[in-house]
């Protein structure tokens, strides 16, 4: 590990010498039109090739703000611009107190620049893979960086200026999205497509461009809202879940609801007016769609996921906004790289990829950030470890992209922005919809997933003791009654039960058939299925059975092991997503889930951690009878969710389902408990100040050694 990572530098030149001294010899000078900045190319000649650079850079005191990935996406950008040759894969960053590296752009297979607690040695960084080689690379770039500042200078505009039909910065952000999803059509879609206005058939094309609304203003809008309406329904965008249900991106009530003139030719100014697209020597090539300039079909999509994602991080409304749905992206990153290091040791679970059978969910999306994440590195996964033609990677990209990605979410807006979200990134079919429980949607499908990555919705709500929030309390109560649904004996099968009584409607419900599977066993998640009756008497006394597409939390066992029904409004719901997400992995498949510390650690959770792991056997020390393998936990500090509101306690949980027998793959083998990796990181690159994530503080990420320790197996 370089000496960089550990402790600050003083200058750029002793930065330099600890690098030379580790095999780094080579050394150029870089200049910036910024005085507070030292910097320069790094790199070093293994077996007479000279390896990737690293690009260094010093900053005085009082800079440190440029350790926010944006700002040094920005600086390194502006240093690297009369660069000649392949730009860094790595960077390091110091100052007179800090000291940080990163990988740079993405180019190392990853969702944009982030940092990482090291840098490879002069031997292993010249055999370093980089996720993709982009022909116009430095374009795209300059794209990106140029797209975030106009987008949140467009916010600003609606916001503060240019006021029009919007009741808060939220909405905003849901324009946005709905501009952008037409704009898909204006770079995906044929030059001739068109559209209905009144009796009129106009090309969308010449519609949809700021130098048309610039001449045509209200009447140029008038359209843009007909075409929106159109083509919200265009097939192209319209997904059909696990159930069998079609769903499109916005139903047929949601509309255009920007008037303003002034607000379209700017914002659509922002996303058409790119320029010429440009190689990585700097000439004018020809672009995807137009030859004499760029759109976004031209710009690489994990950089146009990383716009979104800023976009939305830095223009939410936190109270009540989407901050309850964002998960800082340190945590997104440091959980999807440690899952995909094992993926990549998975022979199985890699041929699955390679026949475009693996299945990515997140059953509390909100804006699918783990799952744009996810996509990053299953391209990375598919340009560098899998021994296709190039013509067979782009397929399988796209097979991926059309089949692999799920999500859903009980906040329609965030079903919407999710959908746009993915579908910038070449995956208008990802099946992320709208549901109003996850745990009981029969759109998700039991062992269905070989990845689920979330951070659900935890912690029992608190009431004020008034009328309304006495009335508050009992409508939760009886939701959460309707989601356990009652206990079911798996063994029971009939045409027509009595499956649970219906707190809301006040009666019990008959359900008419059942949903089965080919043996007629009851799957319907709400059904408590790993649960049996085994009195012999009228009393019915329930005992776990575990299997691999049954559920059973949501009861807990008594002393004696018999296993009762909890009060729906006494539980917390992150519980009952355990038991949902393991319920929906395929045997051997991995959950990274989010976690508040007391399900991991209170005594009255204890029979969730059995339920998970099984019971310590006293003479073999083996766990028996859980349904999964923990892989490891790591401590999120206090602050993690600030942006949400909430100071809770958090931890990341690994999970891998048990894999099952191949006689009967209701039943789980008997796999053995391996050591469980542990770490505790007490920052995250940031401090929470004014509701923003500011990265000037010069707090470490301890994710980034975190995630090196387990991928050495430390």
């Amino acid at each position: 590990m370089s000496d960089a990572t550990t402790k600050p530098q003083g200058s750029l030149e002793s930065l330099v010498k600890q690098y030379q001294e580790q095999g780094f010899s080579e050394f150029k000078p870089l200049n910036s039109e910024h005085e507070f900045v030292d910097a320069g190319l790094i790199w070093g000649i293994v077996e007479g090739n000279q390896t990737p650079s690293i690009l260094a850079i010093n900053l005085e005191q009082g800079h440190w703000e440029y350790s926010n990935e944006d700002k040094l996406d920005e600086l390194a950008y502006e240093l690297l611009t009369e660069v000649e040759g392949d730009w860094p894969v790595f960077a390091c960053l110091t100052d007179p107190e800090n000291a940080r590296c990163y990988a740079l752009f993405g180019l190392d297979g990853t969702d944009g620049t982030h940092s990482v607690d090291e840098i490879p040695s002069v031997n292993l960084i010249s055999e370093y893979k980089r996720l993709k080689e982009y022909a116009n690379l430095r374009w795209s770039k300059q794209v990106q960086t140029r797209l975030m500042h106009k987008l949140d200078a467009f916010h600003e505009q609606v916001y503060q200026t240019v006021k029009d039909r919007v009741s808060d910065k939220n909405d905003i952000i849901e324009e946005v999205a709905k501009i952008l999803f037409l704009e898909t059509f204006r770079v995906h879609h044929d030059a001739d497509l068109t559209f209905d206005f009144k009796g009129e058939k106009l090309k969308f094309r010449e519609v949809f461009d700021h130098n048309y609304v610039k001449e045509h203003g209200t009447k140029a809008v008038e359209q843009i809202q007909a075409a929106f309406d159109e083509f919200k329904k265009h097939e192209d965008y319209i997904i059909v879940t696990d159930s069998g249900a079609k769903v499109q991106i916005f139903d047929d009530k949601t509309h255009l609801r920007l008037e303003q003139p002034e607000n379209y030719r700017t914002l659509l100014e922002a996303i058409q007016d790119l320029g010429p697209v440009k190689n990585n020597e700097g000439k004018i090539v020809p672009g995807k769609v137009f030859e004499d300039k760029g759109t976004l079909a031209d710009v690489a999509g994990d950089m146009l996921g990383r716009v979104f994602d800023v976009f939305l991080r830095a223009n939410f409304e936190s109270k009540g906004g989407l901050g309850v749905y964002l998960t800082p992206n340190p945590v997104k990153q440091a959980m999807l790289e440690m899952v995909f290091e094992d993926i990549l040791k998975d022979a199985k679970t890699v041929e699955e990829i390679t026949a475009g059978l693996f299945r990515f969910c997140d059953p509390t999306c909100g804006s699918f950030g783990f799952g744009s994440v996810a996509l990053s590195r299953m391209d990375a996964l598919v340009d560098t470890e899998l021994a296709l033609g190039e013509t067979e990677k782009a397929d399988l990209k796209q097979l991926l992209r059309d089949q692999a990605f799920v999500g859903a979410d009980a906040a329609p807006r965030m079903v919407m922005l999710a959908r746009v979200n993915m579908a910038l990134q070449g995956a208008p079919k990802a099946q992320i919809f709208y549901t109003d429980n996850s745990l009981t949607s029969p759109s998700l499908k039991p062992n269905s997933f070989n990845l689920i990555c979330t951070n659900p919705p935890f912690g029992t709500p608190k009431f004020k003791n008034d009328k309304r929030g006495k009335e508050s309390k009992a409508q939760y109560e009886a939701m959460m009654e309707q989601t356990l649904g009652g206990f079911r004996d798996a063994e029971l099968k009939t045409v027509s039960y009595n499956a649970y009584y219906d707190h809301l409607k006040k009666e019990w419900q008959d359900v008419g058939e059942l949903h089965t599977d080919d043996d007629g066993n009851p799957i319907w998640p709400g059904y408590r299925t790993d649960l049996r009756n085994v009195s012999t008497g009228k009393k019915a006394k329930y005992e776990l059975y575990p299997t691999t597409s049954g559920l059973a939390l949501g009861s807990k066992p008594n002393k004696k092991g018999e296993w009762n029904q909890v009060k729906g409004g006494s539980i917390d719901p992150a519980v009952l997503f355990i038991d949902r997400c393991l319920q929906l992995l395929k045997p051997g498949g991995r959950l990274m889930i989010v976690l508040p510390d007391g399900i991991l650690c209170n005594s009255g959770d204890s029979y969730v951690r059995e339920y998970i792991m099984g019971k310590k056997d006293a003479q073999t020390g083996e766990f028996v009878g859980g349904k999964a393998i923990v892989k490891a936990v790591v401590s999120l500090p206090t602050d993690t969710f600030k942006l949400s509101g909430t100071g809770a306690k958090t931890s990341i949980l690994y999970l891998q389902k048990r894999k099952a027998r191949e006689d009967d793959p209701e039943l789980f083998l008997p796999e053995p408990q391996t050591d469980v990796f542990m770490a505790v990181a007490e920052t995250l690159g940031y401090v929470v100040k004014n509701n923003v994530e500011d990265y000037s503080a010069g707090v470490s990420n301890d994710l980034d050694k975190i995630v090196g320790a387990y991928k050495r197996g430390e």
